[in-house]
């Protein structure tokens, strides 16, 4: 008999999303409110084989106090917590009471489901296939839930719905070529080609004949005409991926290009038009490049009409979560292996680290983790040890800051406005500071009613 979910969500509307979804696949969905009811429901169903918790209760922690009590009777229960008011704290804390996964609000329908298949036997069939398809790939989509990406996938579909070029910016390893498929995949041109140029390979002595195309005979070796890439994109979207990365002589070429919508192939007597939609993208800052003369004024404005920044995982650790469930998943899929996820402590130590390489990186450590097995939970002993030594070293640095933010707080008695211009700070990030390193005038706590009471 197949086991029963059983599903605690106040948020109507989102309960009948995850009902739905999952009565797709051909789950038996039990909905319980209240937290009572809740643990009583787990311990008398003896077909339940996972819960649901969601913000069904008025305090952030309560989802997780509800988690615990009902895997005390049931401790081989499967817990999935739902949190509306997330922090990396209340992740960790989460997991390292055993839950079986933890997902901020609003929560990817698809990851759920992923989330659920790891732990309960689903069906197949077409409608598993249906529901696939209709919930998007996530190996094609911008994963995560922090409001940082909300806000870039919202403005990243209005973007889609226009002709307009785009400007994708951002240091290396954010996703700048997820973030133009997905505006290309949103257009009305996806049934057309979607073409990567990566401008720092092309030399300036292949541009054109890369570009533009050549005829048969317009140079040694040219044995038979070549269609340019510009007019292999025809219809469709082509990425000018690093375009700070051109030479002055490129930048010319391709801003007569982009502006006439056409161009002269090598050999040829006359222009061949083409019908594209540029997007570019650069982690260097094209305003400094072009107050410096080593960027055309002309061809920023051309290319920078839709303006994109994609903040660097620092900005954004609640993705830290769903995006390593998505890659495991996959080495899970390319291994025939079955890990969770990293441990409590793992967590821990990423979530501290500041990930200069980004997405990437993440992606290239979990793959590096798979190459010698590691067991249910990624433990910190799985990782590289060269990664270890950056997690060291990164810890070491924060102490040093802690270090600078207590030395200008003492050299200015104490106050904030001139220790946060010590610091060349604000002062909300001199306090943000002063909360992550517990950094407090031990003087004042001295004087509070509290101690001379």
């Amino acid at each position: 008999m197949k086991s029963t979910i059983l599903l605690a969500e106040s948020d109507d509307r989102l309960s009948a999303d995850i009902c739905a979804a999952l009565a797709s696949v051909g789950f038996k969905v039990v909905q319980v409110a209240g937290a009572e009811a809740i643990v009583q429901q787990a311990r008398a169903d003896d077909r339940a084989g996972l819960l649901i918790i969601g913000s069904t209760l008025r305090a952030p922690n309560d989802g997780l106090r509800t988690a615990l009590a009902a895997m005390a009777d049931r401790p081989h229960l499967p817990v999935i917590l739902i949190a509306s008011q997330s922090s990396e704290e209340l992740a960790i804390a989460a997991l390292r009471a055993g839950c079986a996964d933890y997902f901020k609000k609003p929560v990817p329908i698809p990851d759920l489901l992923a989330s659920v298949r790891r732990r309960l036997s689903v069906p197949r069939g077409a409608r598993d296939g249906d529901t696939s398809a209709s919930n998007g790939s996530s190996d094609i989509e911008m994963i995560g839930h922090s409001r940082p990406l909300r806000e870039i996938r919202e403005y990243l579909l209005k973007v889609a719905a226009t002709e307009s070029s785009a400007l994708i910016t951002g240091e290396t390893g954010t996703g700048k070529e997820l973030a133009a498929a997905m505006i290309h995949r949103h257009s009305d041109r996806r049934q057309r080609p979607f073409v990567c140029i990566n401008c720092a390979a092309i030399p300036d002595s292949l541009l054109e004949s890369e570009l533009f195309g050549y005829e048969r005979g317009a140079f040694t070796g040219a044995q038979a005409r070549k269609e340019g890439t510009l007019k292999l994109a025809d219809g469709g979207t082509v990425f000018f991926d690093e375009i700070g990365d051109l030479s002055p002589y490129a930048q010319a070429k391709l801003l007569r290009a982009l502006e006439a919508r056409e161009a002269r192939p090598l050999g040829a007597r006359r222009e061949v038009a083409f019908d594209i939609r540029v997007i570019a993208a650069t982690n260097r800052d094209l305003q400094e490049l072009m107050a410096e003369q080593k960027f055309r004024a002309d061809l920023f404005f051309r290319i920078n009409v839709a303006n994109i920044h994609l903040p660097p995982l620092r900005a954004r650790k609640e993705d830290l979560l769903p995006l390593s469930r998505h890659y495991i998943e996959k080495m899970n899929g390319r291994s025939g292996r079955d890990v969770e996820g990293f441990s409590p402590e793992t967590l821990e130590t990423l979530l501290r680290y500041d990930w200069p390489g980004n997405v990437r990186e993440l992606r290239n450590l979990i793959e590096a983790v798979f190459i010698q097995p590691p067991r249910r939970w990624i433990a910190l002993a799985d990782l590289p040890e060269m990664f270890r030594s950056r997690c060291a070293d990164a810890g070491e640095s924060a102490g040093s800051e802690r270090d600078r933010v207590l030395s200008a707080l003492l050299a200015t008695n104490w106050n904030k406005s001139r220790a946060a211009q010590k610091l060349r700070w604000s002062r909300m990030t001199l306090y943000r500071k002063m909360s992550r390193y517990k950094v407090v005038n031990q003087a004042t706590l001295m004087r509070s009613p509290e101690r001379t009471g």
